[in-house]
């Protein structure tokens, strides 16, 4: 187990974008240019210093807050170029979300599959949606991509108002987009949601929600845990628990948690990472980005997901008297 406090060094991204020293070997494949990526049977040309490509399907968020918005941001901060699909938006603030439209599932299956069809995509990653249509749009999409990491972040924080025949939703994300999933991040809710899409089910156990979703085809779950004075996310796969990472939690209420953790990590693993380091190195920039918080209007805060571009570099970070595990030492 880590215990991450701000007395372990995290100053590691300041002042240059995280994700930069992670970079692609580009090695001599049939049809294609050795140091570019040409591809000889689709000729399409792009010089081998290309970002890596991730496409995020979710709401919009006019604050910037989460949806897209964060996306694009945590994408940009971590070295990746974010390509986006709305699968609806919100009419909202910082503090409220007073309406939400969800769109045409044609229109988002045809704009991901133009976006596909006209650029190496990395990684996906899936966050919100309001209908279960839009769901089986999406994962008749990236069907078609299985060799691509896809990240999957559901929000299911919409009131009732908001979301039309919530257990049908909930039921095709279990269903048809969990067993394509490389990794899910999801707090102790949602999993058991995805575990029990029916509503009038019996509840089951945190474990055997776990089990559940693992046993459809879901590589990795990241289980976050947002309800005590710490927060703590634990990594599973079908080997059990592969790691559990604590920090303190903030006393401010901050908006995007999740979704900039799950762009985060679809960040570094479309920069090649593997699932566990990516979680790990994923935890530090998002922590980084909440403890430089900012309120920008009279609602939630925001993280920051640029402080690296807004850090000292002779400023030291303060030590902490809590005690911890080595940093990047997983117990267990």
């Amino acid at each position: 187990m880590i215990l991450i406090n701000p007395g372990m060094n995290l100053h590691w991204r300041a002042k240059k974008r995280p994700g930069v020293r992670l970079g692609r070997i580009i090695g001599a494949t049939p049809g294609r240019v050795p140091g570019t990526l040409f591809d000889q049977s689709s000729k399409i040309f792009m010089p081998s210093d290309t970002p890596p490509i991730v496409l995020t399907f979710g709401l919009s968020d006019p604050t910037g807050g989460s949806g897209i918005q964060a996306d694009l941001m945590t994408l940009a901060s971590m070295g990746c170029h974010g390509v986006s699909v709305l699968t609806g938006y919100t009419v909202r603030d910082s503090a409220s979300c007073d309406e939400v439209t969800g769109l045409d599932p044609e229109a988002v299956a045809t704009q991901a599959r133009m976006l596909l069809e006209d650029m190496p995509i990395a990684a996906f990653k899936v966050g919100a949606a309001t209908r279960a249509e839009v769901v089986s749009a999406i994962a008749e999409v990236v069907a078609d991509y299985d060799d691509i990491p896809l990240i999957l972040a559901p929000d299911f924080t919409l009131d009732d108002e908001h979301v039309l025949a919530a257990d049908e939703l909930r039921e095709a994300i279990a269903d048809l987009l969990a067993p394509q999933t490389t990794l899910l991040v999801a707090d102790f809710a949602t999993l058991l949601a995805l575990a029990q899409p029916d509503g009038d089910a019996e509840a089951p156990s945190l474990d055997a929600a776990i089990s559940h979703l693992l046993s459809q085809g879901c590589e990795y779950i990241l289980s976050t845990e947002t309800g005590t004075h710490r927060l703590v996310n634990t990594l599973f796969s079908e080997d059990g628990q592969l790691r559990q990472d604590m920090w303190d939690r903030g006393p401010n209420r901050i908006m995007g948690i999740t979704d900039t953790l799950g762009a985060a990590i679809a960040a570094l693993l479309a920069n090649g990472q593997d699932p566990a380091e990516a979680v790990r190195e994923a935890q530090e920039y998002l922590y980084q980005a909440t403890r430089a918080a900012f309120r920008p209007g009279m609602g939630a805060y925001m993280p920051d997901r640029f402080f690296w571009a807004r850090s000292n570099e002779d400023d030291e970070t303060p030590r902490a008297s809590g005690k911890g595990a080595p940093p990047g030492e997983a117990r267990h």
